[in-house]
């Protein structure tokens, strides 16, 4: 199992469904232990009722039917799914509205989902989901890639209001994936996941939702920072090491 997961982690983002299915034939008793531990690439449906579209994920799935955010209906349909109570379902309706918000607003574009549901420790667990296509065929503002994808999966839990606080635990994960084709360089892919977590006491008094909101937008500046010094500032390095541009040559003194 750890050989497993050593492994997916170094598989990029797009193979990861292929390398999963191999992985689960050769280890069909670890196959809950992999489903769970190891994201996926977020896939897309529309809601026929809403005519939204909404994320798939393990955590609105239930057999092989999904539960739409927008209707909280499953598609295909199925009678006797998990649904969340009421009080977390008004929740869940008010974070999608405002997460649809801050996802027009940092991404200019994409899908987003928010799911809710009850945690066995008297709390909840959210889960909030973006998906950007940013290639040339997308429905974002801006198309210059040929491929590319960012899928954002974060997942928080939140502990009994004990004192007018509550705990937050936030695991994000992030998936990034992009090819360029381009006539003087050539065609380039370059993708990666990187994982973080956060913990945090604060004071209810604002909401959960401000809360949750705040540790999101915090951590994914984080994970962009970290993205753009691993992936592209080493690569970017690597590759002026190995073919300095131009203007660099030229500016070299010659040889004594």
């Amino acid at each position: 199992m750890e050989a497993a997961m050593g492994l997916m982690r170094r598989i990029p983002p797009k193979h990861t469904e292929t390398a999963l299915s191999a992985l689960l034939s050769l280890l069909p008793h670890h196959s809950s232990d992999l489903l769970s531990q190891v994201d996926q690439p977020l896939q897309v449906l529309c809601d026929v009722d809403c005519g939204k579209e909404f994320i798939l994920c393990e955590y609105n799935r239930d057999a092989d039917s999904y539960r739409s955010p927008w209707s909280n209906k499953y598609h295909p349909p199925l009678e006797d799914g998990p649904h969340p109570s009421p009080e977390l379902r008004k929740l869940e309706i008010e974070a999608n509205e405002v997460f649809a918000i801050y996802r027009e607003q940092y991404y200019e574009g994409g899908i987003s989902s928010v799911y809710l549901w009850e945690d066995e420790n008297e709390g909840f667990v959210a889960c909030f989901l973006i998906k950007k296509d940013g290639s040339k065929t997308a429905h974002g503002k801006r198309g210059y890639l040929q491929e590319g994808a960012w899928d954002a999966i974060h997942v928080i839990e939140v502990g009994p209001e004990e004192e007018g606080k509550a705990h937050y635990c936030l695991t994000s994960t992030v998936m990034l994936s992009l090819t360029t084709n381009d006539e003087s360089s050539g065609t380039f892919n370059l993708s990666g996941s990187i994982r973080r977590q956060m913990n945090m006491d604060l004071s209810v008094a604002e909401g959960h939702l401000c809360n949750m909101g705040k540790m999101i937008e915090e951590m994914e500046g984080k994970l962009r920072n970290s993205l753009d010094q691993v992936y592209f500032g080493k690569t970017k390095e690597m590759v002026c090491t190995l073919r300095p541009p131009a203007e660099l040559v030229q500016m070299r003194l010659p040889d004594s």
